[in-house]
């Protein structure tokens, strides 16, 4: 039984065999070499350094199967859905559409550089500001006495032609004793006075102005007939001043008399030292109160108290139209602009002026073009103060009034080696002064670029109540007080020629204004994340996933684009010989030689192959040479 058994197995393990060789010589030879034996199964995988997906989709379903941004995995699992994938798709890509609108939105508000203004109260004790008070009765200097007598007659003309008035000169006694030089002045008597239009039921005055050659001319006009004169007189008021030397006006003193009568501060009188003085041509006799006082205590009995004289009978008239005292508060250190910055009190009366102060810090650039100090601004500050905007403005203006008129204007300073404007020097200067100056109103001079507002700077906000002073009870004695502190006993009007002014703080608290920045880079960093955490519910990390998916597709991109161009170059085909691809010759070497024969005595007697070949049977030999091997030489054995 078992010798059946192991037979019928050989039997089967033959016929086996049988079906084997049988199906290998029915199918045909392979062409070319054999392909090689397969690799062995390695245990296990080792994952390279950096590896690549085969394709673009494997990379996209890779991304959204393990990425932490919200809804993309939604792109994948339901892909047998087509319904769900497009929805999805559609709200992933309108949800990256609103995205990137806000983000352009909060980019573009934070290119702004908006601010905001943070404002606290702070409580301290703060120095008292500079007082500035200037009785507005500017003088006639004696060097150009004359000069300005024959203005007053030229005035006098003018508005005689115009309005049929006669007034009085209004010189002082003080200017008739005063010896008369006789100089040679030339007044320009075309510039005048001229009622210029008639708009219905106003009428227009003004002044006509020309060049050098009298080819551009215009006219400077007014609504206001008063503002007219004052201003025609001020214009030959300042040409007249130009003429005195530089030396004039250090040397010249102030009023006769005293423009303070008495000066406390909290209880106690001011210093002779605490005062500076100093005369301006068109304000008057000016003091600064420059005492170094600080506020202990808000209110009247804890500021500084003055009795002031106001004189009635102005020396020049035209110039000055009213009667009081100009009073200017501003920083220290600071120039005072008395004609841009001040108010008035009025005769016979106690003004008391309450001040708040207030600091305002702002943001340099990129917020704002503040400055800090005056460090880096184009202008050269012609005060010797520290930079104020309005020192700078002025700066400005009499630089260029020097580069264009070449000289400058007499009330503001000059810069190096320049000189005041005249007619007697400059013919033509009031043309070019007021060209500028009305380019300066209307804001096409480039002096308000050039002066940006200082970084931080103190703000003074006033306030102030009046009351008659002295009261009918009180004048009598009062003024016979007053009297021999150096006031002139005149007649019962007396009180006119008086005023009080108390200076106080109003509050010791001050009130800080700080620009800080809407966004700052923290603050809008946190305004995108936001964002991004609402649309799609993404992290830093998750944009870190996406920057790694870009990079994967770049790199791959780059493989598969090599791979394509190596596979396109290698495929071109190669040069044919002259004769054509038909007639090929084989070698020596591939052809058959008979038994006992070699390739070198063939004739033509002897056995020989056809010459021409078929490629197929070319590739055929070609195959069974490199499958089988060389074949060994046949021999004879002897």
């Amino acid at each position: 039984m078992a010798e059946r058994l192991s037979m019928n197995g050989r039997m089967e393990a033959a016929a086996q065999r049988g079906s084997h060789l049988q199906a290998a010589a029915q199918t045909p030879p392979r062409l070319g070499p054999p392909s090689a034996p397969p690799l062995p199964p390695q245990e296990g995988h080792q994952e390279g350094l950096v590896e690549l997906p085969a394709s673009f989709r494997e990379l996209l379903t890779f991304f959204c199967t393990n990425a932490t941004i919200h809804g993309t995995i939604r792109l994948v699992c339901s892909s047998r859905n087509r319904l769900k994938t497009t929805s999805w798709g559609l709200l992933s890509l309108g949800a990256l559409v609103a995205l990137c609108w806000q983000l352009g939105l909060l980019l573009e508000h934070h290119w702004h550089r908006p601010v905001l203004m943070a404002v606290s109260v702070h409580s301290e004790r703060k120095l008292l500001p500079l007082v500035t008070l200037c009785d507005g009765n500017p003088r006639r200097p004696s060097l150009v006495l004359r000069h300005l007598e024959l203005l007053d007659e030229f005035a006098r003309e003018n508005i005689d032609s115009l309005y049929k008035v006669n007034f009085s000169k209004g010189r002082d006694a003080l200017s008739a004793a005063v010896p008369r030089r006789e100089s040679p002045f030339h007044l320009d008597r075309k510039i005048r006075l001229q009622r210029l239009s008639h708009s219905g039921s106003r009428v227009r005055v003004g002044f006509r102005l020309c060049n050098s050659t009298g080819g551009d001319c215009f006219y400077r006009s007014y609504a206001s007939g008063v503002a007219a004169v004052q201003d025609w007189y001020r214009f030959h008021y300042v040409d007249i001043l130009a003429l005195l030397p530089a030396a004039w006006e250090d040397s010249h003193g102030s009023q006769d008399g005293h423009f303070v009568l008495s000066c406390s501060y909290d209880g106690m009188d001011c210093q002779a030292r605490q005062f500076q003085t100093f005369h301006h041509p068109t304000h008057g006799s000016c003091y600064t109160v420059d005492g170094v006082w600080t506020a202990q205590r808000p209110g009247i009995t804890h500021g500084v108290g003055l009795v002031l004289r106001v004189e009635q009978q102005p020396h020049l008239p035209l110039l000055s139209t009213r009667a009081g005292i100009k009073v200017m508060v501003h920083g220290r250190n600071h120039t005072p602009f008395v004609g841009h910055h001040s108010f008035s009190i009025r005769p016979g009366t106690e003004a008391t002026i309450s001040i708040r102060e207030d600091e305002v810090h702002r943001l340099g650039r990129p917020y704002s073009h503040c400055k800090s100090g005056g460090e880096g601004v184009e202008v050269e500050l012609l005060h010797n103060t520290s930079y104020t905007r309005q020192a700078c403005l002025v700066s400005c203006f009499q630089q260029l009034m020097v580069e264009t008129c070449s000289c400058g204007y007499y009330l503001y300073p000059l810069p190096t080696g320049a000189e005041h404007c005249s007619s007697a020097r400059h013919p033509a200067w009031g043309h070019c002064f007021y060209r500028l100056y009305q380019d300066l109103e209307t804001h096409r001079l480039p002096c308000t670029s050039r002066c940006p507002r200082p970084c931080r700077e103190s703000a003074f906000k006033l306030s102030s109540g009046t009351s008659r002073w002295p009261s009918a009870k009180s004048a009598g004695w009062t003024l016979a007080a007053l009297g021999e502190q150096g006031l002139p006993r005149q007649s019962h009007r007396q009180r006119s020629n008086l005023a009080k002014i108390n200076i106080v703080y109003q509050e010791l608290n001050y009130l800080s204004v700080e620009e800080a920045p809407v966004y700052s880079v923290p603050q809008l960093l946190s305004a995108m994340g936001s964002l991004c955490s609402l649309w799609f519910g993404a992290s830093v990390l998750s944009l870190l996933e996406l920057l790694e998916l870009l990079l994967d597709a770049l790199a791959l991109t780059l493989l598969l684009g090599g791979r394509w161009l190596h596979r396109v170059w290698f495929s071109r085909p190669r040069a044919s010989p002259a004769s054509g691809a038909s007639n090929i010759k084989p070698e020596a070497s591939h052809m058959p030689t008979p038994a006992g024969g070699t390739s070198d005595n063939l004739g033509p007697s002897g056995p020989h192959l056809p010459q021409i070949m078929l490629p197929e049977a070319l590739e055929r030999v070609s195959a069974e040479e490199s499958w089988t091997g060389p074949r060994p030489l046949e021999t004879l054995d002897t």
